[in-house]
């Protein structure tokens, strides 16, 4: 065990780097499969007792189920079982790297009124999209100063960054989608999620304007800091073009490890990969644990359904719109009391695609789930971050406001 906790992190970069060699068919999954259960085991000690008790239950049913479906006959695939979230684990992992690229300007005051509002909901959220969790906590760590995070500096912050699920193909949401919707072509889902990002960030602007007149603290953008995410998203989209075959997650793999190294600022390049490496990989835990646990949860979910097809046989409905807003109302509420996003996606799944719906509408109703609940679960690595380190209520996190976003995503969708 000690010898897991010293080398955690280069289990952890093991896992994308065998995994990028497994889909080139040079080595088995399996070894990558391996790592990923090592670096899991290995951190399982800087998990919240929250967090232990949620993957836990996610385990315990899902293989309570996959034994039970067993005596049924109904047997997964040890790659079902073990390593359906590989890929998207391997996605974290690499756009992880990108924290090496954020860079924090205290010297500037912060700005106020209407425009500080809505340029900190786009920075936030075009920022977030690429560089991830991190960028809340450089958003968050200079807005508040010596004061506590206000209630509408963490709206804005929470909402507009979990808004960046929609069209960000950096999200984990989309790894998650591409999953669990197979045959999902995201860039047909941009503009839809696009107009969706742009609906969060003018809905949230206005309600922080109405509610403080003004008097907002906001985050002091700089043009040359939206840099790196326009040319990630532009850099993702050209070589999708060009290598149709080579699929997203692949690519973001690729490119974001590469962009880091090429576009980072540091002294040495080597010591500062090396600290990362071996001090910030070991510190996503939570994440490695969730995604290994809700994969063995939703092939438990998939066993069960397929031991009794007519129990969940859906042939007498369609993939509709109602059918659509309706899953999506479940998943929001699933949200907001607690239930992780890529829980409630784990259990949709295998429950719509019997109805053999468009892969990309499929796809895109996860995207929303996750975009809308996401800023609402206190047992998302948003919420936990909110919750733990700027004691924000987990009340809170959950706003009406998330009703119309909603009924726009239903309207932009269908």
């Amino acid at each position: 065990m000690n010898i897991l906790k010293k080398y955690t992190g280069w289990f952890v970069l093991g896992t994308l780097i065998f995994y990028l060699l497994s889909v080139t068919q040079s080595i088995s999954v399996l070894l990558p499969t391996l790592l990923a259960w090592a670096a899991n085991i290995a951190m399982w000690h800087t998990l919240a007792p929250s967090a232990k008790r949620q993957v836990s239950w996610l385990m315990g049913i899902g293989i309570a189920a996959l034994l039970f479906a067993g005596s049924k006959g109904i047997w997964m695939s040890w790659q079902q079982v073990f390593a359906v979230n590989l890929p998207m684990l391997a996605m974290f992992v690499a756009v992880s790297f990108l924290d090496l690229t954020s860079t924090t300007d205290k010297s500037r005051p912060l700005p106020t009124g209407l425009s500080a509002i809505f340029n900190t909901a786009i920075g936030v959220q075009a920022l977030g999209a690429v560089i991830n969790l991190s960028v809340i906590m450089v958003f968050a760590d200079r807005m508040k100063g010596a004061f506590t995070l206000t209630p509408i500096q963490q709206f804005i912050l929470t909402r507009n960054f979990s808004a960046a699920a929609w069209w960000s193909p950096f999200f984990v949401a989309t790894g998650i989608a591409l999953i669990y919707a197979p045959g999902m072509q995201w860039q047909k889902t941009l503009i839809p999620g696009l107009a969706m990002g742009f609906t969060a960030i003018v809905f949230s602007s206005i309600e922080a304007y109405l509610r403080k007149k003004g008097d907002f603290n906001g985050y002091p953008i700089r043009r040359e800091s939206l840099f790196i995410p326009l040319f990630l998203a532009v850099c993702v989209i050209f070589f999708h073009f060009i290598w149709p075959d080579i699929s997203i997650l692949v690519l973001i793999c690729l490119l974001a490890p590469s962009a880091t190294i090429l576009l980072m600022r540091t002294v040495s390049r080597r010591k500062s990969l090396s600290h990362f490496v071996n001090h910030k990989l070991p510190q996503i835990g939570s994440q490695f644990a969730l995604f290994l646990a809700a994969g063995i949860f939703s092939n438990g979910i998939s066993a069960i359904v397929l031991s009794y097809p007519e129990l969940f046989n859906l042939n007498s409905f369609t993939f509709s719109p109602l059918l659509f807003s309706l899953v999506l109302a479940a998943m929001i509420l699933a949200g907001i009391v607690g239930i992780h996003p890529v829980v409630s996606i784990a259990i949709a799944s295998p429950m719509l695609l019997p109805l053999h719906p468009d892969p990309t509408q499929l796809g895109f109703l996860f995207l929303s789930a996750w975009a809308i609940s996401a800023g609402s679960s206190g047992l998302t690595g948003l919420g936990l971050l909110m919750t733990s380190r700027y004691q924000i209520p987990l009340r809170s996190l959950s706003s009406t406001v998330f009703i119309m976003l909603f009924l726009c995503g239903y309207s932009a969708h269908w």
